[in-house]
């Protein structure tokens, strides 16, 4: 277990699938552009954000393409990047997290995503079943690891073969960027405890997320590996509880009975447990959304993936992140709507109340103009605030 006052990793979110001041509406859409999107990852850059996640699918826009281009408009800041076991052969993979973490300098992360979504998997060309697809994935990162620690793979699989397969340039990160995964089914935990560094799961009540973290815990002891963790969550944070609140309700105000039954349909359809286990928290009704202390699951009405937000003021979510931290997390893939005002909000309001880790090798942003705030009738500071310690 993790003491309250360990040090917390906190990422943000770029939402290349759209964003908006409501979910479930064209109402309050907003353009999600390279120049939004840059702007979000220079905004969480300066925030102190560790680094951004960029989701994938076909309703986003490619997650290498804009890492890659964002990543000059930042210094600090990192991407976790998807790779796509089925989708990807390995040693390209290889190939493409090599360059990118050389040309950030060694900014990249990576989320290995199985796909959850047989409709969008078969678009896709993958007819394969739920546990074959986790079989392909450890295929394809026992090629993919070793290729990135620079050895020559020969692999003949069930599903991958490779012979000769070397990467001429290595990856700056030795031996590589680290992986992120989550998978809660018993498959894709074996894949876990077997390949990867970082284990997520999605915005479950403290005790469910203690429970699975128990679970990772006990398999790879017995393969003798240690994993970190990680959860993705959205947050909703105002001055007071009553605001966050609030602003929950306004977030969902334009969601139909008839956009709920839609998006629950899409959802039913999918493989994934993860996806399984977000729908039972609210069952695709609005009647009881706060499913755990100011844990609020209205998201994953119309959002698939993660569907549940932390509601309050600064100091309650604080302590609700703190919980998490008791049981054993220690990076937060945070989200909010819009994402640049939120990304804002959580990172002044709730950033002083938490230990953040930061990179030994960075230097936090310093001001010259002394503390923040406008000047007061163009002569004096306002009073400086205390100072995160």
């Amino acid at each position: 277990m993790s003491s309250a006052s360990s040090k917390a990793n906190i990422l943000w979110f770029l939402p290349t699938h759209g964003d908006g001041r409501y979910l479930g509406t064209t109402t309050g859409g907003r353009e999600v552009n390279f120049n939004y999107l840059r702007q979000i990852a220079q905004a969480a850059d300066q925030l102190g954000y560790f680094g951004v996640l960029l989701p994938t699918g076909r309703s986003c826009e490619d997650s290498w393409i804009v890492a890659s281009s964002v990543a000059p408009f930042a210094e600090r800041l990192r991407y976790l990047v998807a790779v796509r076991p089925g989708l990807q052969s390995p040693s390209v993979a290889a190939r493409m997290t090599a360059t990118l973490d050389r040309i950030s300098n060694g900014r990249l992360l990576i989320n290995v995503v199985t796909g959850g979504d047989p409709v969008e998997n078969k678009g896709d060309g993958i007819f394969l079943s739920h546990d074959n697809r986790y079989a392909v994935t450890r295929e394809f990162l026992a090629v993919y690891n070793d290729l990135l620690a620079g050895k020559t793979v020969n692999f003949e699989g069930k599903h991958i073969r490779i012979e000769d397969g070397r990467l001429l340039f290595q990856p700056l990160q030795s031996p590589r960027p680290p992986l992120y995964f989550g998978g809660s089914s018993d498959a894709g935990i074996d894949v876990a405890v077997d390949a990867v560094d970082k284990y997520l799961t999605w915005g479950e009540p403290p005790a469910d997320v203690a429970d699975k973290i128990a679970r990772v815990k006990a398999a790879a002891d017995k393969r003798g590996r240690k994993l970190s963790f990680g959860i993705r969550l959205h947050v909703i944070v105002r001055e007071t509880n009553a605001e966050a609140w609030a602003a929950a309700d306004d977030l969902i105000r334009h969601v139909t009975d008839d956009t709920i039954a839609s998006a629950q349909k899409i959802f039913s359809r999918m493989d994934s447990v993860g996806q399984q286990r977000m729908q039972q928290l609210h069952g695709g009704r609005r009647e009881k959304l706060e499913i755990s202390p100011n844990l609020w699951a209205g998201v994953g009405l119309v959002r698939g993936g993660a569907g549940t937000a932390l509601v309050g003021d600064a100091a309650t979510v604080a302590a609700r992140i703190r919980e998490y931290q008791e049981v054993g997390i220690d990076t937060f893939i945070m989200s909010g709507y819009p994402h640049l005002e939120e990304a804002y909000r959580f990172a002044e309001l709730v950033f002083p109340h938490l230990v953040l880790e930061r990179p030994d090798n960075l230097t936090r942003l310093r001001s010259n103009t002394g503390p923040f705030g406008e000047t007061i009738a163009g002569e004096r500071r306002p009073l400086a605030r205390a100072s995160q310690s």
